[in-house]
């Protein structure tokens, strides 16, 4: 199980939101944390540790007054860790290389590939052709309802009709090298993990995968490494002291390592 770090930005800012809080109409967000510095700080502290494939989500729309500012802050990041780390929020054929020659190893998406709630063939393969298999990442962050996860997309606010199960995984991967997998339901709550979801990833467990979502201690760090069989990877957010929480980033290392 390695550790990925993660890098999310909002309205400008570095910080840790409540993932089911986020809201584009006025670019709201609950808060966990806002830090003061900026996305260079964050990336040349996990280039220092030797991390590679962490995230960073732009969480704003295109469209938004504050998605400049956060291109800026990722670029600053992907300037300081060139090839280290991967990028989500909004990417798609059209600015995915853009992002690339920033520097980024991976380029995440979700809502890109799905329209009106449905896969769309027409962009998955688009997407394939213009950044390649093997600098992709398929974003199936998931919500649960009527018993089943569903993949979310818009930044968490939109279900699909799409189930995440083991069928899903398998036909996702053979377009991608990666997946990324927000339990948002507890993204950000530093509530516990999604066991159920842990443990259909574990039991699949075909190509690489980073949980993300509800992680607040040592014993969640367990449970995961149990339920994926070592091979899960994750992410930690607001539990982590980077970003005020009680985690220590030194020990989060050594636990994963």
């Amino acid at each position: 199980m390695k550790f990925r770090p993660c890098i999310d930005i909002h309205n400008g800012k570095v910080k840790q939101i409540v993932g089911g809080s986020l809201v584009d109409l006025g670019n709201q967000a609950e808060e966990n944390f806002v830090s003061e510095k900026d996305g260079d700080f964050y990336a040349n502290l996990y280039k220092e540790h030797g991390l590679k494939g962490g995230h960073i989500i732009i969480l704003n729309p295109a469209g938004s007054t504050y998605y400049e500012e956060d291109v800026h802050q990722a670029s600053l990041a992907l300037g300081a860790y060139k090839g280290g780390l991967q990028i989500g929020g909004g990417m798609n054929a059209d600015n995915a290389r853009r992002f690339l020659d920033m520097g980024a190893s991976h380029i995440i998406v979700t809502s890109y590939v799905f329209k009106d709630g449905k896969i769309d063939y027409e962009h998955l393969e688009k997407i394939v052709e213009v950044v390649g298999k093997e600098h992709l990442v398929l974003d199936l962050s998931c919500r649960k309802r009527d018993g089943h996860y569903y993949i979310v997309t818009d930044r968490w606010q939109k279900f699909t009709d799409v189930v995440l199960n083991e069928e899903t995984l398998d036909y996702f991967s053979s377009f991608c090298d990666e997946f990324l997998i927000h339990a948002v339901d507890v993204e950000g709550k530093a509530s516990g993990i999604e066991t159920e979801l842990a443990a259909m990833l574990g039991n699949w467990n075909k190509i690489p995968i980073t949980y993300a979502g509800g992680v607040r201690s040592e014993e969640d760090l367990a449970m995961l490494k149990s339920l994926g069989y070592g091979k899960i990877d994750v992410t930690i957010g607001s539990a982590l002291d980077l970003f005020g929480g009680s985690m220590e980033f030194e020990r989060v290392l050594t636990y994963c390592e």
